[in-house]
């Protein structure tokens, strides 16, 4: 064992030992799998509604990419728009799995198995970096242990993709970050900026780990002049990497952030991140999480090495007071400057992640998941100066002996805590009432309305049920307003019902329960045994097929020419259409009949207004641009195809192009507040700084007048439409 943290690894060794490092490493990662694939084979669970999510998402992008059945490459626009929250690296690389080990849940848990494995490679060549070979292997053995990560290993979420690849990004950084002749290489700085774009295309909270870090990196690579290029190449190439998924979906990422973070924090009473309870959030859950038999031997070496320290002192004090003195109040007032720089690093990245993921408003148990591997290389350091304390009072045999004895109670701990975990509910009706209806659908495109909300029991998970093997059965939910119910009723084919306890608490969604069953234009088609003595029924419409959405989006459309009075109408109605047509079928019908009328009529306002929702809808900026153009020309008076215009070219990172054409519209188009505040906005955002103070001046006014035209059109809002 070194008996100091050490230089970083040179290639010394013979080729037979590192032979058996890569071995024991695999060993490793066999052994951890196969205990997982016995846990999965145990518990009985379905996935919950994340799991599931996460589930379709990754089939989604497995038949987009053609390698699972029920879909085929439709070019970048529609990858593109499976991602619209969430970026869709993750997915891709699950969906690609899928295609190879099966799309069932325990099939697809592959994924989360090669995830580890990359995670026990990068904390294995960290940890050989900073003490050797034997010490990479220990680091990589604790995250193997630790009950957390463990636990996420069987947990198909992105906690375990976002360990791992925010670990790699912040490795890999480190290295080109460190001094010459080790860092500052140009292969080096391309890797880490390779990675860096991996981990946030994984998931944007990588910024919480890599942010910090890499402006320290960027900074530091700015102010050196053999490394400014290189600096300057890597920051490019992230961008490059991000901006496709970005440009793509910012409005729909920023405002899913804005839920999952914000509002997500204050409808479940996160604690403020400034507070006491939000510091003290996540280090008072790492003795569960990192687990006391991997705790407890880390703190015991870390006393004895400040022990040691202070011994050392002590001797100098005595010995060398005069000559020592400077250099030793140097090293106390310096503490971190006294660190090897491989250390100093990790500490550094591993206080930033820890600060960062504290300071953010929504609190969960998983989120400091991908902190805690850089936390094990810091702990593995203690149980590797326990053993070298051991070494030296008791000798090498005895000392690996107790350090093994250590792992083993740390295995049977975290087994101990997995077995606890495994549970075995009563068999799931979902499968059997997805059957019954693919037997009457066939491959068919269907949306069910789903009323229960529970774990087991939701819109996800029946999601992910019908999507199966090629199946185009997409599950929704509608109800939980009183005011959704008559439309409900009105324009549902297939509802899943269940009896007692639903899983939500929401009275809305009972009530609508009740009022299906007492309507005479459904009837029920299967009912099946669910758990504590509830059941499942699968109801169908009686009549055929329920009335299309298709006129009233084309009238929902025209109504745009109104501005906002009509779009209060369209926002409010178009929400839950999406809820009742899962697949938007309504869009291929409008489209096909909207081309036939311009046919007709190049003019036609029905079809060129629906042609503009349409684009509009499905985030295709240009075309949309292209459609309100046209409606620009044939309503020169309107200031609303202007309007809407300007804001898809906005949203197409184009203000320059918008202030340009705003600025160019019709004297009495330009006099309406909405336009001149858009005007100034996209002239502000295109450069020209000093429109800002004509910003200020229109964009209170034009506010008022959109709340005034919103509260106008209210009042035409309709239960059912």
């Amino acid at each position: 064992m070194p008996d100091s943290p050490g230089p970083p690894l040179t290639p010394s060794g013979s080729r037979w030992q590192r032979l058996i490092w890569w071995l024991l490493l695999l060993a490793l990662w066999a052994g951890a799998t196969l205990a997982d694939r016995l846990w999965l084979a145990a518990d009985g669970r379905l996935p919950s509604w994340d799991q599931a999510d996460y589930l379709n998402s990754a089939i989604d992008h497995g038949r987009a990419l053609g390698l699972l059945s029920g879909g085929g490459w439709q070019g970048w626009g529609q990858l593109l728009d499976l991602s619209p929250k969430i970026p869709p690296l993750a997915s891709l690389i699950d969906g690609s799995v899928m295609a190879l080990s099966g799309d069932s849940a325990d099939q697809a848990s592959w994924s989360l198995s090669l995830w580890h494995g990359l995670l026990l490679l990068i904390v294995a060549c960290w940890g050989r970096q900073l003490g050797g070979r034997g010490f990479g292997l220990l680091a990589a053995t604790l995250v193997a242990l630790c009950p957390a990560l463990t636990a996420l290993r069987v947990d198909y979420t992105l906690d375990l993709p976002l360990s791992a690849s925010t670990t790699l990004a912040l490795w890999l950084l480190g290295r080109w970050q460190a001094q010459q002749p080790a860092g500052g290489r140009w292969h080096q700085a391309i890797l880490a900026a390779l990675a860096l774009a991996a981990a946030l295309l994984v998931k944007q909270s990588a910024l919480l780990l890599v942010a910090l870090p890499s402006l320290w990196a960027a900074l530091r690579g700015l102010g050196q002049r053999r490394r400014r290029f290189q600096t300057l190449v890597a920051l490019l190439l992230v961008l490059g990497l991000l901006l496709p998924w970005l440009h793509h979906n910012w409005i729909t990422t920023l405002g899913g952030t804005n839920r999952a973070v914000i509002e997500s924090a204050a409808a479940e009473g996160d604690p403020s991140p400034l507070s006491l309870a939000s510091l003290l959030w996540y280090p008072r859950l790492w003795p569960e999480q990192i687990g006391l038999p991997i705790l407890l031997p880390a703190l015991a070496g870390s006393l004895l090495a400040l022990w040691q320290v202070q011994v050392w002192q002590n001797r100098v004090s005595q010995n060398r007071v005069s000559q020592n003195r400077g250099q030793l109040q140097a090293r106390l007032r310096q503490p971190f400057q006294a660190l090897p720089p491989d250390w100093a690093w990790l500490i550094g990245c591993t206080l930033a992640g820890t600060l960062a993921t504290t300071l953010s408003p929504n609190k969960d148990a998983r989120y400091i998941a991908p902190v805690l591997p850089l936390l094990l290389l810091l702990l593995a350091r203690g149980w590797w100066q326990l053993g070298l304390g051991l070494e030296q009072l008791w000798g090498r045999g005895l000392s690996a002996s107790l350090l093994g004895g250590g792992l083993l109670a740390a295995t049977a701990a975290t087994a101990q805590g997995a077995v606890a975990a495994v549970e075995r509910p009563e068999p799931s009706p979902i499968p059997a009432a997805i059957e019954r209806l693919r037997s009457a659908v066939g491959a068919a495109p269907t949306t069910l309305l789903v009323v229960p909300g529970s774990p087991d029991l939701n819109e996800q998970t029946v999601s992910y049920f019908g999507r199966l093997g090629g199946g185009r059965i997409e599950a929704r939910r509608l109800g939980r307003q009183r005011h959704e119910h008559p439309l409900v009723l009105e324009r549902s084919s297939w509802i899943l019902l269940a009896s007692g306890d639903q899983g939500t608490n929401r009275p809305p969604m009972r009530e609508l329960s009740f009022k299906v069953r007492r309507d005479s234009r459904f009837v029920q088609v299967g009912r099946w045994s669910w758990s504590e003595g509830r059941r499942v029924e699968l109801w169908q419409r009686r009549d055929g097929a329920a009335p299309r959405f298709d006129p009233q989006f084309i009238a929902l459309a025209r109504g745009m020419e109104r501005g906002p009075e009509g779009l209060a109408t369209l926002f409010a109605r178009i929400g839950p259409e999406h809820q009742l047509d899962g697949h938007f079928l309504y869009q291929q019908r409008v489209r096909a009949w909207a081309r036939q009328q311009l046919q007709r009529n190049p003019d036609d306002g029905d079809a060129l207004w629906s042609m503009a929702l349409l684009a509009t809808l499905n985030n295709r900026p240009g075309e949309a641009e292209g459609w309100y153009t046209r409606l620009s020309q044939l309503q020169p008076t309107n200031p609303w195809p202007a309007a809407y215009r300007a804001v898809v070219q906005l949203a197409d990172w184009r203000p320059g192009a918008a202030v340009a054409e705003l600025d160019r519209a019709p004297a009495m188009v330009r006099r309406q507040p909405v336009i001149r505040a858009l005007a100034d906005l996209n002239g502000v955002l295109s450069g020209r700084l000093w429109r800002l103070g004509s910003l200020r001046q229109h964009l209170p006014p034009a506010i008022k007048d959109v709340v005034q035209r919103v509260k106008a059109g209210a009042h035409q809002l309709g239960p059912g439409g």
